[in-house]
């Protein structure tokens, strides 16, 4: 559970309630189905137009990471490479494919994959650089739906609003259309204003750091095989794959723990 998330979505939420409730207002005052549906309506049916369908329907499902996720170990993909690393040093690279079976990262094991074929570094590198580039420009997309909704709401709420004053001036006559009239040109460009701002923008962004930071394990991994192949030493590998990891420290040279033993 990200709680960045959930708490920054209820303290935005509470403080404008808190603020217009402060003011004399109430939550029903901005309470309008019609509104929200013609907001909400006319946002998601322009998304879908601009976007293929399975793009906007991966956008749906990547909502949850940004209330739900689950961190990418690094530490712990960071010790296993030099586990491999020892092993290799002192039994060869082509000792590691008793430890394919054990990885469960698709993306580590086909870089070791290829690393215990025989494949020359430079190869290894480019296959899975190409198949990373390729990954990210279809993630890139997932955000990018967020961010034209984001851009598209508050227009789509401009719309309600000038649908309300239609009614309006068409009710001139009877005081209780003009008042739910409107009723609703307000709120539509509040909720337009508030899909942007409040939901799809900041998730737009959230999930631009959830791909980079899952990006830079990918980075991490390939980077170590590569070292792996290369012959670096197991230390030499650990200084510069921790340079990967977002919230890592250097590593002490006098601990207060064992450190890993290298051989």
């Amino acid at each position: 559970m990200d709680i960045a998330s959930i708490g920054g979505i209820a303290l935005a939420i509470l403080g404008i309630l808190a603020g217009m409730m402060i003011e004399g207002g109430s939550i029903a005052q901005i309470t309008q189905p019609t509104a929200a549906m013609i907001v909400f309506g006319g946002t998601l049916g322009a998304v879908m137009l601009q976007f293929p369908l399975n793009i906007f329907l991966a956008a749906l499902k990547a909502i949850v990471k940004v209330f739900l996720h689950k961190s990418s170990n690094g530490e712990a993909t960071l010790a296993q490479i030099v586990s491999f690393a020892n092993k290799a040093r002192r039994s060869g690279i082509v000792s590691l494919d008793a430890d394919l079976a054990t990885i469960a990262d698709p993306f580590l094991k086909q870089a070791l994959m290829l690393a215990v074929d025989g494949t020359e570094p430079s190869e290894v590198r480019k296959i899975m650089q190409l198949e990373l580039d390729n990954k990210s420009e279809i993630e890139e997309k997932i955000p990018a739906v967020f961010e034209a909704a984001g851009g598209y709401s508050p227009t789509v709420g401009i719309i309600g609003a000038v649908l309300g004053l239609i009614q309006v001036m068409k009710n001139l006559s009877n005081i209780d259309e003009v008042g739910r009239g409107i009723a609703v040109a307000f709120v539509a460009t509040i909720y337009g204003v508030a899909m942007a701002n409040l939901i799809c923008l900041p998730a737009a962004g959230k999930l631009k750091f959830r791909h980079r930071e899952e990006q830079m394990i990918k980075e991490m991994m390939l980077e170590g095989v590569i070292s792996i192949l290369e012959g670096m030493n197991p230390r030499m590998i650990e200084t510069k794959l921790r340079t990967f990891l977002f919230d890592s420290e250097p590593a002490d040279s006098t601990p207060s723990t064992p450190r890993q033993k290298y051989e």
